[in-house]
């Protein structure tokens, strides 16, 4: 039986000007978790906010108090050099802290002011940021291949192997885009080889895409402006669940 639905507003949709309040109005109105889109410039071209943002706005939404509760930060860190900013994330109030593969054969350090020559890999990233205290996420834009994360997955060393993985149905970088269906033959290979993974899926969902990402097996669901711009988020919150709770254990 999959895991059950965990809908995860990416508050890149709320209003800024009062950021805080949109993101505790839109735990009140159903969600679970609130995803939080990290941009650096760099790994791509869009630029959002840091981890003075995630602190702020941890104030307006209290910590989980189980694994994969909620009110968890699910940070999905779209930049260049992960490890270095994994123990400011955990500072701030993340609480699963989700780096791109394609990002993560990148420097060592430890910190944004450390500098070192290492390089880092995926299996040594998911490790560190448990021992960090975080669950682990590992995302995948859509030109990368879903058997990248085999090794991962079926590490003999729990540490290694991450909480969750997010299949990307866009292009990472922007809002707004357009779903993706080429992407979830990806997320049902994962679903028939991993049953109880938590696999989430980001870009372009909302009631009109959500039932292919939830055939496909997805139980993670991030949605921007179909939760944020709605008339009546409750009702699409409330939508985006059914759909998934209703596919629980089809594949």
């Amino acid at each position: 039986m999959a895991p059950k639905a965990i809908i995860a507003p990416s508050i890149l949709s709320a209003d800024f000007a009062q950021l805080g309040a949109d993101c505790a109005r839109t735990m009140e109105q159903g969600a679970d978790w609130l995803h939080v889109d990290i941009m650096d410039g760099h790994f791509v071209p869009n630029i959002t906010f840091g981890a003075p943002v995630v602190v702020k706005i941890r104030k307006h939404v209290e910590k989980p108090d189980t694994k994969y509760g909620r009110g968890t930060f699910d940070c999905h860190m779209m930049i260049a050099e992960p490890k270095k900013w994994v123990k400011e994330f955990q500072k701030a109030g993340c609480d699963l802290y989700c780096f791109h593969y394609e990002a993560a054969f990148s420097s060592a350090a430890e910190s944004p002011e450390t500098k070192t020559d290492a390089l880092t890999n995926p299996k040594e990233l998911v490790r560190y940021i448990h021992d960090c205290g975080l669950l682990a996420g590992v995302a995948l834009k859509p030109a990368t291949g879903v058997d990248v994360l085999t090794e991962l997955l079926e590490s003999p060393d729990p540490k290694e192997r991450p909480d969750m993985v997010l299949i990307m149905t866009v292009e990472p970088g922007f809002g707004g885009q357009k779903f993706m269906a080429s992407e979830l033959p990806k997320v049902q290979a994962l679903r028939q080889k991993y049953p109880d993974l938590n696999i989430e899926v980001d870009g372009g969902l909302g009631p009109g895409t959500i039932d292919q990402a939830a055939d496909a097996g997805a139980n993670v669901i991030v949605a921007g402006s179909a939760v944020f711009g709605a008339k009546d988020p409750v009702e699409v919150i409330s939508l985006l669940r059914t759909a998934v709770d209703q596919r629980s254990g089809k594949l």
